[in-house]
């Protein structure tokens, strides 16, 4: 059997369950302290659930889940249907992997330290010049991109990236999502610094190569596991757009966003033929 995915709202996953039977694939449910797991009896359909699970993501109010649910009328009687994860914080870490959850300490720790007065912008912040590009503090390519400089900007950012690269890791494991957050920071950076110099902090930049990397993943590859509901691209997309017109009323590194959105389409194109573990 292959493990599906985990839901907090158990008669959610019942619903998913119903749906899948009334298409002749067959699906069990296990409780543990995570959630309610949904597991694939047939391996050979995986294929075909993968995408109906994908569509499921994007939509999980649809009537046709419930209608399922309707028609079937029953329940499985290991499920405790009252028992769902309605704490927060216990679905906030159930939908983040490792290195999601140490990006987003380490970013409120930075945040936290610069409030207080002490000089974290100056150890963590790009080369100051082109002719310290080659020194050894190589780390100034990618800390730039844990520096947030508003409590709005830093929750912005933060919950883009719990959202996007949450779903990597869950879905593509945290190798893959430790290699979109170094490139998807260090070229950003770089590109950054040549159009405004080295003032400049962020994980947005990260953020946009996560978005493109779903998206295109998501039209390449419609089995791979993740979700990208076009509309969250289009306001993306517009958001880069105002900031290029100079219209969102703050400044904004813009060429952080748009080398990081390259940076995710290229390596969503390299990835196009892998298949998740």
């Amino acid at each position: 059997m292959i493990q599906l995915l985990v839901l907090g709202d158990a008669r959610m996953a019942q619903a998913l369950v119903d749906y899948l039977a009334t298409l002749g694939i067959p699906c069990e449910l296990t409780q543990s302290e995570l959630g309610v797991s949904v597991w694939l009896a047939d391996e050979r359909r995986l294929a075909q659930v993968q995408q109906e699970v994908k569509r499921f993501l994007s939509e999980p109010n649809h009537p046709r889940y419930m209608e399922a649910s309707w028609q079937s009328g029953h329940a499985d009687a290991r499920i405790d249907y009252s028992k769902g994860m309605t704490d927060p914080v216990t679905d906030f870490l159930h939908q983040a992997g490792p290195l999601t959850l140490v990006v987003i300490i380490a970013c409120l720790a930075i945040y936290a330290l610069d409030a207080i007065g002490l000089p974290i912008f100056d150890e963590l912040a790009f080369h100051p010049t082109l002719a310290q590009f080659t020194d050894w503090q190589a780390w100034r390519y990618v800390t730039p991109a844990f520096i947030h400089f508003s409590v709005l900007h830093l929750v912005f950012n933060l919950l883009w990236w719990w959202y996007l690269g949450g779903q990597i890791e869950q879905r593509l494991g945290s190798g893959k999502l430790f290699i979109l957050l170094i490139v998807g920071a260090a070229l950003p950076n770089i590109a950054e610094f040549f159009a405004s110099g080295p003032r400049f902090g962020g994980l947005s930049g990260v953020v946009y190569a996560l978005l493109g990397y779903s998206w295109l993943r998501t039209r390449l590859q419609p089995d791979c596991g993740l979700a990208m509901p076009p509309a969250l691209m289009g306001f993306m997309l517009v958001w880069l757009v105002l900031g290029f017109l100079d219209m969102l009323g703050t400044p904004t590194a813009n060429m952080a966003h748009l080398v990081g959105l390259l940076v995710g389409l290229a390596q969503g194109w390299l990835d196009r033929h892998h298949r998740p573990a």
